[in-house]
């Protein structure tokens, strides 16, 4: 930056990465934030972090709270009028110990390096699924939306399957998982919780019947697992067994959804990383690594100080806010040699998107075994496969991915 240009505020950032424009391209938003530091405090009022080591260190760092119910009442005035966030202040993601230690004990089991291991054949039986159903729409020619007819199925299949709901319920489930993830975007006015209350309200009634259903018939899901244990050890009150499986799905179908969609658009546009993936089995894990660096589903997180505290060098009084612009750390040129360009050969790659410490993703292994299955089907099965028109990504900033894919297949 020469002498005579002057730094964005950092509110007015903010302001532009919330509006539409910026979510569909907020990475040189980022840069203008990174501008002022890895850690940018705003009159003591609020920090935003842009640093790899420093949004690392805040994930694991027990001062700094996920948003919980007590943390909300201060934040979000009224939030316990709406379904959206009563019912995600009663998960994992949305707690604090003890009651997240008691949570993540409960579920993480079912989540072993040998049960993902396990999962493997139903993984390749569910990309070869998804991979076949859009061979047969574009079939004659015609366009393909990627996002519902490959991405969307295949992180559903999955999750869907290890839960015990049944396939036929899979396509009703996408418009209620995307309402609720509107629930996660900054808001000013609590009406803007009402489409993610009503969807919530959906999905909770919906597994309250699957739960009921699993307890009279039990069969060998995940689901019927987790009643049986609940009911078993009275770890959980049913309530919480609800909202932990209700966040099962969302994570498992919304996250690993915008994954696959952003590999396959970054294979479409890197002709020569796609030919060695399509090539070498052995490079899915690095293009999979580069992806959610280079433009992760999930861009920000939200820490709040339980006490003051020093956090590489700024004040941190109790009580303040700090947003971690995960997608700017993982951008961090003090970290990675040209951040911009996209090099799934890139050694030591360590992107922050699935989180890290006590709040590390469960999932994170099932959704890389998915990403890594299904990618290179899907471009091995379709080489004439086109992108057809600019991508474009939906109305959000929190959990970012594609509203749309279209494709030919070739």
């Amino acid at each position: 930056m020469s002498p005579t240009e002057t730094l964005a505020d950092p509110l007015d950032v903010m302001g532009r990465l919330l509006a539409p424009a910026g979510k569909q391209n907020p990475y040189p938003l980022y840069e203008e934030m990174r501008a002022h530091g890895p850690v940018v405090d705003v009159s003591g009022v609020h920090v935003f972090v842009t640093g790899h080591a420093e949004c690392a260190r805040a994930l694991r760092d027990p001062h700094l709270l996920s948003t919980d119910a007590a943390v909300q009442d201060v934040k979000l005035p009224g939030w316990r009028e709406h379904s959206s966030w009563y019912w995600l202040t009663k998960n994992m993601l949305f707690s604090n110990d003890p009651d997240h230690d008691r949570y993540r004990r409960f579920f993480s089991s079912a989540f072993s390096a040998r049960s993902v291991a396990a999962w493997q054949p139903m993984v390749r039986r569910r990309a070869e699924d998804a991979v076949s159903n859009v061979a047969a729409l574009g079939a004659g020619g015609e366009m393909v939306d990627l996002v519902p007819e490959f991405t969307f199925r295949m992180a559903t299949g999955v999750i869907g399957e290890l839960l015990g709901i049944p396939d036929e319920d899979h396509a009703g489930l996408r418009g209620i998982v995307g309402d609720i993830t509107l629930a996660l975007e900054p808001i000013g006015d609590l009406a803007q919780l009402v489409p993610g209350d009503g969807a919530m309200d959906r999905l909770a009634e919906y597994f309250h019947d699957l739960v009921a259903r699993r307890r009279a018939a039990p069969g060998s899901d995940l689901t019927s697992a987790f009643v049986k244990a609940r009911d078993a050890g009275g770890e959980l009150t049913e309530q919480e067994l609800v909202a932990n499986l209700m966040l099962l799905l969302v994570a498992a179908a919304e996250a690993p959804q915008d994954l696959l969609s952003n590999m396959v658009r970054l294979a479409l546009e890197h002709p020569v990383e796609r030919a060695r993936l399509c090539e070498d089995p052995q490079s899915a894990a690095g293009f999979v690594d580069e992806t959610l660096r280079f433009d992760p589903a999930v861009q920000a997180l939200n820490r709040v100080a339980a006490r003051d505290l020093e956090f590489f060098g700024v004040k941190v009084a109790a009580g303040v806010p700090l947003t971690l612009l995960i997608a700017a750390g993982n951008r961090d040129p003090r970290r990675f040699t040209d951040p911009g360009v996209f090099d799934p050969s890139r050694p030591d790659n360590q992107p922050l998107t699935f989180s890290g410490g006590a709040h590390y993703c469960l999932g994170a292994a099932l959704a890389r075994m998915s990403a890594e299955t299904a990618v290179p089907k899907l471009l091995n099965r379709l080489p004439g496969m086109a992108l057809v028109g600019p991508p474009t990504f939906r109305n959000q900033i929190v959990q970012r991915g594609h509203d749309r894919l279209l494709v030919t297949t070739g």
